[in-house]
């Protein structure tokens, strides 16, 4: 039986509409009772993964920030991180304002960004239906720079994003000259949907995520294997993008899903249903079921 199972948020646990489906909590639960330790893997910071682990009951360990830290939930302690240095935070953040680019940064309590779009956007329609205590921190500031210059939080990522491609493409060349940093490949477009009303509103962009060399979301779960005395083998991974690659490719069971980009399926071990189609809960039954 596997004793460790990660699980992407954006993308694998949640629909299109950022929700968790009964038939993946229940399918949590069946994998919790035969002895599993559910762990949210996520790009998000602890404010954001930490309400949907602990919707679906996943209440010990989170993996954020695409592995840039590792919180024991019980304990409110990190046990392992890997942050962005300021310097280096601050010269992406240059680099984005001369090429007025759309950027967020993400630390281990908030989002800061100068507007509501893209991912923020996304965020903050979620937190209009959530709990106080659930939301994810959003914090919207005149200058990033000056705010990032100045704060004592850590920098678990700056997410980059725009509607053009031909723009987007243009930042990824300039962002692939900063040394010392892992620029994420994203092949593809972000795709959500937002309820407004009767009426739903797509938000669409490409984006990339740049975080601290050697930060993905295998390496945090390696420090967790250790700290729970479990072999490789016994870890099943679930997730859907390249900033999940690592981790599937290496764990015991890896899972991409259905609408995974290809680069992802060729490396998985098991392509289950998309996210829309309760694919985590399928991958999870016919574990369970082994």
């Amino acid at each position: 039986m596997y004793k460790l199972v990660a699980i992407d948020l954006d993308g694998t646990l949640l629909n299109s509409y950022g929700e968790v489906s009964e038939k993946n909590k229940e399918a949590i639960q069946k994998a919790k009772n035969k002895g599993a330790e559910i762990v949210i893997a996520s790009g998000r910071p602890i404010s954001s993964a930490r309400s949907y682990a602990y919707e679906v009951g996943a209440d010990n360990y989170i993996i954020c920030g695409n592995g840039s830290l590792l919180y024991d939930m019980k304990n409110e302690q990190i046990i392992y991180d890997k942050f962005i240095e300021r310097q280096k935070a601050l010269q992406i953040i240059k680099i984005c304002e001369e090429n007025s680019i759309y950027y967020n940064v993400y630390t281990e309590k908030e989002i800061i960004a100068k507007n509501l779009q893209y991912n923020v956007l996304y965020y903050h329609k979620e937190n209009l239906t959530k709990a106080e205590e659930d939301k994810t921190h959003i914090n919207i500031v005149d200058s990033i720079y000056d705010y990032v210059a100045n704060i004592d939080g850590k920098i678990l990522k700056i997410m980059i994003c725009d509607g053009h491609q031909t723009i987007f493409n243009a930042i990824m060349r300039k962002l692939k000259e900063v040394d010392d940093v892992e620029v994420l490949e994203v092949a593809h477009m972000s795709r959500k949907i937002i309820r407004q009303g009767t009426e739903e509103i797509p938000i669409e962009y490409f984006y990339t995520e740049i975080s601290a060399k050697n930060v993905d979301k295998w390496t945090a779960l390696e420090v967790l294997k250790e700290k729970m005395q479990i072999s490789t083998e016994e870890i099943v991974t679930i997730g859907d993008n390249i900033n999940d690659k690592k981790m599937i490719e290496n764990a015991g069971m890896g899972i991409a899903m259905g609408q995974s980009t290809p680069r992802v399926k060729e490396v998985a071990k098991y392509v289950t249903a998309s996210n829309n189609e309760d694919g985590v809960a399928k991958a999870l039954d016919m574990i369970t079921k082994a």
